[in-house]
């Protein structure tokens, strides 16, 4: 692999790391992405072709370890990439189909362009008796048109004439299979398959989904071209060449024989229009996809109108830092923004753990947007507003579950997908030990926490006061609702506690030997919900009168409700033992786990939770963590914030008692979660700032280098990946956007002591802020609008439109 600034390349062909690629190479726009599969190529172990649109579901049911259960997952939609050929030479009989897994390729390249959003594939096939074809293809999602895609495949022959046969099409044929230990469960999940064709060059597919009755129709345009002028459709192509149609129940296909002579080159255009039933402004999916394919310009018109519009994100979101580390950062941000773009402001979706790129954990939405709001609250605030509205939308779902469960307010998911419910499976596979386990994950109640840190972090960013007046208020308000129902009070200790609860680690989902699930004051969860209960007080008092009275009688809330609010704010129990934070109560009477031992005997330990069930142990019998739970405090408030919320419960957290519990889990954390290292290196860039860059390397090769072996190929990363773009942005600089002023106090450590970002800050688009050794400089672009104010080592400072300033860290 080779890495340019904009551009990453693949020498060769290696089927091993095919997966891996199809993932990293995935193009989208926001409302579909595609993998970076092959288009000549089948679906099997090398290579697995998925589209994905945001917030298409389907729910089957499946039977596990003899039980019925029920799955809502992201729906692998009908592929449309399907593009094969073979060299029919004029003096022998037809070649083989031609494919990166045949023995006849030569020489193999793939090249994802970043910039602007392309991937190009090439390779040179040689058949016996020398005769050689150079296959070259740039693909493209359109970022500009969310519904269209294409593919410009040339084709160069050498050493022989006759034809390049070709077949496109559509292919409804597909299941979710993208998932190895997935594979027992259900996963057919399109029914009604239906084809035909339009004019000579156009072709559809039409289906919907089993279960959620999504209506899904997909139309391919097919046209060719010589020497890279494009024919103008409407009947036979350029040179004479008409397509064959060719239907089935769930393919749709054309056959084009390509004459060539030594030497020449002819093209092949594929444009592909996307619809469902779920978009807006539509009548029919399928006379949309139609009439899309239809009024599509030629390929070099797709291209240019494409590059504008990736152009123009990245003008929107800009992060240069220096090196691999900012290559990276930019290979991140492309996914981030093709997951989440401006068109998902105009959807029902959230964040999906996974990006659009892959099937793992089924599309789900879990908590992942704490880790990407902050930077697209920044950048395309309107797309943050849009993924709170998901959650919104599924307020009346988390009010049910609460009541189901016998509290009042907002008990949002784990796992969120369609409708709100909850999708956390019931059981889990461990495939080292091959057994299906309880999953008692859905006792994950800190994601409610998450949602309201959420509204809260957008409202103050973007200064959103609208949305938090109306609908973030009733979301804080329920969620704050639903952990004071969560609160008992404790005689002995004199304090309230919240029992029964799963906290971020994951590994400890119980205590040993315990009937029931569950653990007791779990510190993270106990902290987050006194914090909401405080912001959901601040919010009743700041609230227009008008506003308040109507939101209060519409959640029918209660006087007495907001003083038991203040009370558990103040009086929650949070463990300590030897003088640090505890992560729940019991913590300290779990044994120690031998760390050395089980590295020696198992190399990679990531996953410590599968290695000791497959051993017929727990890991609920030791002090040993998946991933950040404790230290996620330090990753969600600044140094003093985090000071006063404690000092607000009663407990005292200075310098020393934060690095020693640093300092503690450090040793106790096996980081089989991507968000890890991010937050260890977000943590010790502040507590421990020597050791903060060998975390930060980590998060940033997760899924370029898989290093959690395996899990990339079936979708990257999102949380993590924009995790380590808010790094350099707000953890780096100590970023806080105010209402009034930008709060700055950098910290870069020497890996990341030099780059700039681009901001938006109220009604300013473009603020420019770079970091320099010791300075930092901020520019504001010309405009009408007031003054940046910028607070920086305990000093006010102001930067006019059209002017920039420099700064001294140390204040002056």
């Amino acid at each position: 692999m080779t890495v340019a600034a904009w551009t990453w390349t693949y020498e060769g062909y290696e089927p091993e790391a095919e997966r891996l690629r199809e993932a990293l190479c995935a193009l989208g726009n926001g409302y579909f992405v595609t993998r970076g599969a092959a288009t000549e190529a089948l679906p099997g172990p090398a290579h697995y072709p998925g589209t994905y649109a945001a917030g298409c579901y389907n729910r089957l049911t499946s039977t596990v370890a003899g039980r019925r259960i029920e799955n809502e997952d992201l729906v692998n939609l009908p592929n449309w990439l399907p593009l094969r050929y073979r060299m029919r030479p004029a003096d022998a009989p037809p070649g083989p189909w031609l494919s990166p897994d045949h023995p006849q390729l030569a020489e193999h390249r793939q090249t994802l362009d970043l910039r602007h959003g392309t991937l190009t594939r090439w390779s040179v096939y040689e058949d016996a008796a020398g005769r050689r074809l150079s296959v070259e293809q740039c693909r493209l999602v359109h970022m500009g048109d969310p519904h269209l895609a294409a593919l410009r495949t040339s084709f160069t022959t050498a050493g022989w004439a006759g034809e390049v046969e070709v077949v496109a099409g559509i292919d409804g044929d597909v299941r979710n299979a993208g998932v190895a230990r997935y594979r027992e469960l259900a996963s057919r999940h399109l029914t009604g398959c239906d084809t035909g064709s339009e004019d000579d060059d156009t072709v559809w597919l039409r289906c919907r989904t089993i279960e959620s009755g999504i209506h899904i129709a997909m139309a391919g345009r097919t046209r060719t071209a010589v020497g890279g002028t494009a024919s103008d459709g409407g009947g036979a192509a350029s040179g004479g060449v008409t397509p064959r149609t060719e239907l089935t129940s769930q393919r749709a296909f054309h056959t084009l024989m390509l004459p060539v002579e030594p030497g020449s080159t002819v093209v092949v255009d594929k444009t592909v229009a996307l619809y469902t039933s779920r978009d807006p402004a539509i009548g029919n999916p399928l006379r949309a996809a139609v009439d899309g394919v239809r009024r599509a310009p030629d390929f070099p018109g797709l291209l240019a109108s494409h590059h504008r519009a990736w152009k123009h994100l990245w003008q929107q979101a800009k992060l240069d830092v220096p090196g691999d580390s900012g290559r990276i950062l930019r290979l991140h941000l492309f996914h981030v923004l093709q997951t989440l773009s401006p068109h998902t402001a105009e959807l029902d979706a959230g964040v999906p753990a996974r990006g659009l790129h892959g099937e793992a954990y089924r599309g789900h939405v879990f908590w992942d947007e704490l880790f990407v709001l902050p930077f697209l609250n920044l950048h395309f605030p309107e797309v943050s507003r849009a993924l709170l509205g998901y959650r919104y939308r599924r307020l009346p779902s988390a009010c049910r579950a609460a009541s189901e469960a016998g509290r009042a307010g907002a008990m949002y998911p784990w796992q969120s997908a369609g409708d709100g419910r909850e999708e956390t499976q019931e059981f889990h596979l461990n495939p080292r030990s091959g057994r299906w386990l309880p999953d008692h994950s859905r006792l994950q109640h800190h994601v409610g926490s998450a949602v309201a840190y959420n509204v809260w972090q957008y409202c103050r960013a973007s200064g959103d006061t609208a949305f938090l007046h109306t609908k973030g208020a009733e979301m804080l308000l329920q969620i704050a609702r639903f952990w004071a129902a969560a609160a008992d009070w404790d005689e002995d200790l004199g304090r309230y506690r919240i029992r029964g609860v799963v906290g971020p680690d994951e590994y400890h989902d119980g205590y040993p030997g315990a009937a029931e699930p569950g653990l007791d004051d779990n510190a993270y969860t106990n902290v987050t919900a006194a914090w909401v209960l405080m912001r959901a007080l601040v919010l009743c008092r700041d609230l227009p009168e008008a506003r308040r009275q109507q939101l209060f009688e519409r959640i029918q809330l209660a006087p007495d409700e907001r003083e038991r609010w203040d009370d558990i704010a103040h009086r929650l129990h949070v463990p300590y033992h030897q003088g640090v934070i505890s992560q729940f109560a019991g913590y300290a009477d779990l044994a120690e786990l031998d760390w050395d031992g089980y590295r020696r005997q198992y190399g990679d330990i990531r996953r410590l939770d599968r290695i000791l069930e497959a051993e017929g142990d727990t890991v609920n019998r030791y002090q040993a963590s998946k991933q950040a739970d404790v230290l996620m405090l330090g990753y969600l408030f600044p140094p003093a914030e985090l000071a006063a919320v404690f000092r607000q419960l009663g407990y005292a957290v200075d310098d020393d008692v934060w690095r020693a519990t640093v300092d503690y889990y450090l040793h106790r954390t096996s980081h089989g979660s991507t968000l890890s290292a991010l937050v260890h290196a977000w943590v010790l860039a502040r507590a421990r700032r020597a050791d903060a860059w060998m975390y930060c390397e980590e998060a940033l090769t997760g899924d370029v280098a898989d290093v959690q072996g395996g899990t990339t190929a079936e979708g990257i990363h999102l949380g993590a990946m924009a995790g380590t773009l808010d790094f350099v942005q707000r953890g780096m600089t100590g970023l806080e956007a105010h209402e009034h002023a930008l709060w700055l106090d950098p910290v870069p450590i020497p890996q990341l002591s030099k780059f700039r970002v681009r901001l938006r800050y109220g009604r300013h688009w473009d603020v420019d802020l770079r970091i320099r050794a010791r300075r930092v400089r901020i520019a504001v672009p010309e405009s009408d609008t007031a003054a940046v104010r910028v607070r920086l080592g305990g000093r006010s400072y102001t930067v006019a439109p059209g002017t920039t300033r420099w700064l001294d860290l140390s204040g002056s």
